[in-house]
């Protein structure tokens, strides 16, 4: 479990940075990454596809809010609820960030053949499965 766990951590590490740099957090860049490319999600739906649990997602929502990059939009077929929108600023965020962040982690994963790759996949949905 040790070196699952230092893999994670080094894997946090070297990508948070990277997020830093482009002026996100890794949670925001999360937050922004899952919702490129969408018409929006509720916050259910949100949490339940990002790292972030439902207690810190409102705070990660208000402060991205501050930064127009996301908006709250109540739909009017469900006036108890609201969508989580990317704002035209936060579109041209996630077109910005996004391919940028990829071309940064790609680096890393091409020093490992296709077969490596495979095997880490797999051993990984293993060990997710058994929990």
């Amino acid at each position: 479990m040790r070196e699952l766990v230092r893999a994670y951590q080094a894997f946090a590490d070297y990508s948070a940075k990277h997020v830093r740099d482009l002026g996100l957090t890794s949670s925001q860049f999360d937050v922004i990454a899952t919702l490129g490319n969408t018409n929006g999600m509720n916050m259910s739906d949100l949490a339940a596809k990002t790292l972030v649990t439902k207690g810190t997602l409102t705070g990660i929502i208000d402060r991205l809010e501050k930064k127009n990059l996301v908006a709250r939009i109540v739909p009017p077929e469900n006036r108890r609820s609201f969508m989580i929108v990317l704002t035209p600023e936060g579109t041209q965020t996630f077109e910005r960030v996004f391919p940028s962040h990829i071309a940064y982690l790609k680096e890393r994963f091409d020093r490992l053949s296709l077969q490596e790759l495979e095997q880490l996949r797999s051993g990984l949905e293993t060990l997710r499965k058994l929990f």
